[in-house]
């Protein structure tokens, strides 16, 4: 009697195991030759751009800062003891440090919109080329939606950073404000530009609302990393591939479920 052996297809992965796979997956392709090479374009772009903020806004931005300081009546107080008992200029350190703490975000979030509205293109080609060749492209006007969203992202992102840095006084909200911005301007901006290529206006408003949690998710492991400097380098290109590999793979099992089974 013949044995007869029955291909079954696994079970798409739910919950957070789909979040662990984008993980998974984008790491085996951000060790592909062409997105290695990749990684410069966001990185060489955030740089200049921080070398360009410096340059231009250093001296304006710290001489306000400094006068911003001689109404800081707590901030006067220690820095007259610390004086006064021979110690060091608080005002030396806080204004130099409050300086990076406004500059170097608005140069990380300009290194994000390179990745989302011109990495992102690149990784969508080179991801449909190998694993989702099934995935079909019904969006419209992508150019124009990931470029407003990317606007508009960007400047919540800046208003809401430098609205609620007096709050980085109270701990721990120095460590909690940060990854709350980066994971939102990971995972508000990173989804659409993931998806907008392939899915029509309907299929991105059900994945949205379908995976808005993991979308979240996403962006709060991205904003953990982006706390060490050394992933900044791989950081941009990386994230992409991780949002990227889950709206595609989501996409693609929206549709199938659509589809009958043979």
């Amino acid at each position: 009697m013949s044995d007869f052996k029955i291909a079954v297809r696994p079970e798409p992965a739910t919950g957070l195991a789909a979040v662990g796979l984008a993980f998974k997956r984008a790491l085996v392709s951000q060790c592909h030759p062409k997105m290695l090479l990749l990684i410069l374009m966001p990185f060489l772009i955030a740089l200049v751009g921080a070398i360009i903020l410096l340059w231009a806004f250093w001296s304006p931005l710290t001489a306000w800062l400094n006068t911003q300081a001689l109404g800081w009546g707590v901030v006067d107080t220690v820095d007259q003891w610390m004086l006064a008992v021979g110690l060091f200029s608080i005002k030396l350190y806080l204004i130099p440090l409050l300086a990076v703490a406004i500059l170097l975000p608005i140069s990380g979030i300009l290194g994000l919109v390179i990745a989302a509205v011109f990495v992102m293109p690149l990784v969508l080609k080179h991801l449909e080329a190998r694993e989702y060749r099934g995935v079909v492209r019904h969006g419209e006007l992508s150019l124009a939606v990931g470029g407003w969203n990317a606007l508009w992202v960007s400047c919540i992102f800046i208003a809401g950073w430098l609205v609620t840095m007096p709050l980085w006084l109270i701990p721990p909200m120095p460590v909690l404000l940060p990854l709350f911005w980066w994971a939102f301007a990971f995972s508000r901006m990173l989804r659409v530009d993931s998806v907008v290529e392939h899915a029509s206006a309907k299929e991105r408003k059900l994945l949205w609302r379908r995976h808005n949690r993991k979308y979240w998710a996403m962006g709060g492991i991205l904003s953990l990393i982006n706390l060490f400097p050394p992933a900044w380098l791989i950081l941009p290109v990386f994230s992409a591939l991780v949002f990227a590999h889950f709206s595609l793979e989501a996409l693609r099992q929206l549709r199938g479920q659509a589809a009958p089974d043979v």
